[in-house]
């Protein structure tokens, strides 16, 4: 029965903020500092650092932590945010209270464009980045993107910076060695190491869309690191570290990036329209197993329970069906009724997460088509893709595709 305890939990939902950005409301100020990667000389014989280990997806020889650092820190941006909130003063006039965040970024090319999360910049009446040693500078945010949270901005000055290499995340496989450079508690350009611990997780963005394809990876991973980049053994960047898992706020060896190739599509579409599109479902639901069938009496043992079907989306006019009432089960509440997804094109899923994928893979416009039961019978349901919007209305749920 635990499998019915972790229905339609969120994917690693309860601790994320210890991956994003600083907060300082106001009056509080939180700082950072950096790590020591020199060599130590004292004994007179001079020791060659240990270079990474090799990536298994890279056939070039693995560079040292120092050697990628002395090669991109100076291109990974510390990001300062202003916030201007409207407040009540406690003799209930109104006031503004202003507020800094701080976050990391990176530079991608020679005309001022550096990546960052898109929480970083979230309601900034102001942004300001320093590149490397140089001088703080206003930063333009050119667009943004919540439902990636992927932002980008635009300086005018990249003077002793050189644009990071963007690898390719595709090919990124369990094992490979990364480091982490960013800002963790306002600490600049600090490098932190270690492997990538899993693929293809889901991650919640800020608009309550899912991120799919994400990297974990057990490099530290703190409250600042938001925005910057992982970097792989070749020294390329396959992803922007976004969130962390953790009961206590801080690093617990379970970190999150954005993959890279996700990141530079936001960004290209953001540089020449300002817009993105993705595409869209609109259904909200959970996974099932062999003990959730039996408990519910469902007439199959793996696939997607729809609970929600969300108000003129693409699956609403293609007839797909949600929760019409709940059942109690060991102190659960489990929505029955709705629609069951079994195929995605032919292909048997698992759960929500290859649903979210396969929409994640099309583009707005193009069609799904849906093996289902729904009534007690098993049909194909062919939908039409929408355009996702920047935010739904009426969902509590963390998995929307």
């Amino acid at each position: 029965m635990q499998s019915l305890k972790r229905f339609f939990s969120t994917s690693f939902g309860s601790a994320v903020a210890g991956g994003l950005v600083v907060l300082v409301a106001g009056l509080i100020l939180i700082q950072t500092g950096a790590v020591d990667t020199g060599d130590d000389n004292s004994s007179g014989t001079v020791i060659e650092p240990a270079a990474l280990a090799r990536p298994a997806s890279n056939t070039n020889q693995g560079l040292t932590v120092h050697d990628i650092y002395q090669r991109d820190s100076e291109g990974v941006a510390f990001i300062r945010s202003t916030i201007v909130q409207k407040t009540q003063s406690v003799f209930g006039l109104p006031q503004q209270q202003s507020s800094q965040a701080t976050g990391s970024g990176f530079l991608i090319d020679n005309d001022g464009h550096i990546l960052t999360n898109a929480h970083v910049v979230d309601g900034a009446k102001s942004v300001t980045v320093q590149l490397g040693d140089g001088a703080e500078q206003d930063a333009q945010v050119v667009g943004s993107d919540p439902s990636s949270d992927i932002a980008l901005l635009k300086v005018d000055n990249t003077e002793g910076a050189n644009p990071l290499p963007l690898g390719d995340s595709s090919k990124v496989q369990v094992g490979d060695p990364v480091i982490a450079i960013g800002n963790p508690f306002a600490l600049d350009r600090t490098v932190t190491s270690g492997i990538v611990s899993a693929l293809q997780r889901q991650i919640q963005a800020p608009n309550d869309f899912s991120i799919s394809d994400v990297i974990q990876t057990d490099a530290a991973i703190n409250p600042g690191n938001s925005g910057g980049p992982l970097i792989d053994g070749a020294g390329e960047v396959i992803g922007i570290n976004s969130q962390i898992e953790s009961q206590s706020g801080g690093n617990e060896g379970v970190g999150f990036a954005v993959p890279i190739k996700t990141a530079a599509d936001v960004a290209s579409q953001l540089e020449n329209g300002g817009q993105v599109h993705q595409a869209y479902l609109g259904i909200s639901g959970g996974d099932i197993d062999p003990d959730i069938a039996h408990a519910l009496n469902l007439p199959v043992t793996q696939g997607v329970l729809i609970e929600r079907v969300l108000s003129g989306g693409p699956a609403d006019d293609a007839g797909i069906k949600g929760a019409t009432g709940q059942a109690t089960i060991s102190g659960q509440t489990f929505p029955v009724g709705g629609d069951i997804i079994t195929k995605v094109d032919g292909k048997p899923i698992s759960g929500m997460d290859d649903v979210i994928s396969a929409v994640n893979d099309h583009k707005p416009g193009d069609e799904i088509t849906f093996t289902i039961f729904s009534g007690g019978q098993q049909k194909d349901v062919t939908v039409k893709l929408g355009d996702r919007p920047s935010h739904v209305q009426d969902s509590s749920s963390s998995s929307l595709p």
